[in-house]
């Protein structure tokens, strides 16, 4: 069937085919592809699995993916006010700020779900909604949702309408996702994820929700462990190549042009991924040495790990991590600014202290 026929982006795609895709969505040049995004993942989760404490990088990594992931549906704030604002006791009003650790939140509690039940379901989808905005956002129930073109304000696709129908898309997509069939894994999440955002189901929080998904599923195929890929970022340096190819499958039922846009994404994110970690590893084996060197009396195992698990710390993280009382933690944080190891800042009531070599690290993507 000609999709440009039938297709028009002002009227609602309540005729988005089902899945699975009635078009050849595996060829030769399709499957090379998975064959290297494959390997780059496979490496990135051994990486992980290798570290001494594989949850260590992990919230820092949440917290990237979570800005860039909320910067796309442009709500801004900077990686050094999130690792702050994560730390802090002060209250937070940035709204922008507050948002991105609502989607840090929905990843961890989508994680949990999928530990104690590996499925996929509609139910799941609301839930992690309700967590990224904060309400009680369910399926559309109203008519007249349009995407425009943020330039030209001109419609570019009008999702399906009617909750009955959003909702039989829905379990159509789950029954795809759990199916038990030949389609390799990664090309198979590349398909979830273009359905889950032509279906469109929610008001508002679709592509976060889609892109969290796309973690879960990774997470619940045993192709990662833990949520360690900072995806969003290669989505917002190839932004219009998104929308542009999410496109290309509906007006032209052109399915090539995004699974292999997807696969790269995974290819080269797992690949940065591996060597920031490894960069990480490296910065803290020096560290390391140093503080056994310069403060030996200070040093430890797990005071390195709370110093690498966000670029900021605080009097109380110690103490919680049982590394001593309020009093000998204090102390040994001023020794480690005294020796240059940290640079404190005071943000409301309370000082944290910045572990600014990890922070340059992380910037340095």
């Amino acid at each position: 069937m000609d999709n440009k026929a039938i297709y028009n982006p002002k009227r609602p795609y309540n005729s988005l085919p089902l899945l699975p895709p009635q078009a050849e969505i595996e060829n030769m040049v399709i499957l090379k592809k998975t064959i290297s995004a494959s390997r780059a993942l496979s490496e990135l989760k051994g990486a992980i699995t290798n570290l001494p404490n594989p949850t260590l990088f992990i919230d820092t990594i949440n917290l990237q993916e979570a800005q860039a992931s909320s910067a796309i549906e442009n709500i801004i704030t900077t990686q050094d006010e999130l690792f702050k604002a994560s730390i802090a006791d002060k209250k937070n009003d940035n709204p922008a700020t507050k948002e991105v650790i609502h989607y840090k939140d929905a990843l961890w509690y989508g994680v949990e779900q999928i530990e104690k039940r590996p499925v996929l379901t509609t139910n799941l989808f609301i839930a992690l909604v309700q967590i990224i905005k904060k309400n009680q956002s369910s399926i559309r129930n109203a008519p007249g949702t349009q995407l425009k073109n943020p330039k030209t304000n001109t419609v570019v696709y009008a999702p399906p309408e009617g909750e009955n129908v959003i909702r039989e898309k829905l379990k159509n997509l789950e029954d795809f996702i759990h199916a038990e069939d030949t389609i390799d894994p990664l090309v198979k999440m590349a398909i979830i994820h273009y359905q889950f955002e032509a279906i469109h189901p929610f008001f508002d929080g679709n592509g976060r929700t889609g892109r969290i998904i796309l973690l879960l599923y990774l997470k619940m195929t045993g192709l990662l462990e833990l949520p360690a890929l900072y995806l969003s970022d290669y989505i917002m340096q190839h932004k219009s190549d998104y929308y542009t190819n999410l496109r290309k499958v509906t007006e032209e039922g052109n399915w090539q042009d995004w699974i292999m846009y997807m696969l790269d994404m995974i290819e080269q994110t797992a690949l940065k991924g591996r060597k920031q970690i490894a960069k990480i590893e490296l910065l803290m084996n020096d560290m390391s040495r140093e503080l056994q060197q310069k403060l030996p009396k200070i040093y430890s195992k797990d005071l390195m790990e709370e110093l690498f698990r966000l670029p900021y710390t605080k009097r109380n993280q110690l103490e919680k991590a049982g590394l001593g009382n309020l009093k000998t933690v204090g102390n040994y944080l001023k020794e480690l600014e005294n020796q240059g190891f940290l640079k404190s800042e005071q943000v409301g009531k309370e000082k944290l202290y910045l572990n600014f070599r990890l922070l340059e690290v992380l910037k340095n993507k």
